[in-house]
């Protein structure tokens, strides 16, 4: 098989330039004792060359592409029983992993959502992740409190990893290349095991928040019926945009003391 056909419904847009590919895996930084590394949607491999160039990593490649499959099982022996048939979002993860690993890829961009929602189930398990996404999701993951780019994947990303938005790849290095550039982040564990507050309220708390970006948290969080000296309280007065992970955690105590 010479070459791989992108599938628009997959949202496949090969990376063809080289160096970026070297430049992304170069990004990756393994902490101490962590030796896998599993690529999402490898392609024909761009990613895959550099990351079996590294002896101290074992790598594993899961596409959902049967074509990308067979490309890869020709291509790429060295990787043996590591070749996964799957769709990433339905994988479970800890029967491919008995403990931690990192993870990598060119993300289709129609799915970097869901991808990034899979890491935070299993965030005990996942140290890093480096990955080429949509520039402006990458943006958003990284933005700030008081940027108009944080939304609730930020906040909840943020709140277990620090996030890095490294360099911008722009659409010419692509087959086909897409209508938007690309940015290169990456997301490092931070320290935080376990939240100070229920953390399936956390989610349901920053969801909300956000369910409508101009309306106050005092609207956006009606559904919980709080005490009216409760809702007068001033963090009530802001927007979801102007809370930190802090801030979140804090108000999440705060419902979860009046419901």
């Amino acid at each position: 098989m010479s070459k791989v056909s992108p599938k628009k419904h997959l949202g496949q847009h090969f990376l063809v330039d080289q160096n970026i590919a070297i430049k992304i895996v170069e990004q990756l930084t393994l902490p101490h004792g962590v030796k896998d590394v599993l690529e999402i949607g490898p392609g024909m491999g761009v990613l895959t060359q550099y990351l079996l160039q590294h002896p101290g990593y074992t790598t594993t490649v899961v596409d959902i592409d049967r074509e990308s499959i067979a490309y890869l099982k020709e291509h790429f022996p060295a990787l043996e029983d590591r070749i996964i048939s799957a769709d990433f979002l339905k994988t479970d993860l800890s029967q491919l992993f008995p403990d931690k690993f990192a993870i990598i890829g060119n993300f289709p961009y129609n799915i970097s959502s869901q991808i990034f929602f899979k890491v935070l189930e299993y965030r005990d398990r996942v140290p890093e992740v480096v990955c080429m996404i949509q520039k402006e999701v990458a943006e958003r993951l990284a933005a700030p409190p008081g940027s108009k780019a944080y939304g609730i994947l930020s906040v909840l990303l943020q709140a277990w990893y620090n996030i890095d938005y490294k360099f911008t790849v722009h659409e010419h290095v692509f087959h086909p290349p897409p209508k938007v550039k690309s940015g290169v982040i990456s997301l490092v564990r931070n320290e935080v095991e376990i939240l100070p507050c229920d953390e399936k309220r956390f989610f349901e708390v920053v969801k909300l928040s956000f369910g409508t970006r101009r309306k106050t948290l005092r609207n956006c969080l009606k559904s919980y019926n709080l005490p009216s000296e409760v809702t007068a309280q001033p963090v009530f007065d802001k927007r979801a945009e102007q809370l930190s992970v802090q801030d979140f955690i804090e108000l999440t105590q705060l419902i979860e003391q009046h419901i």
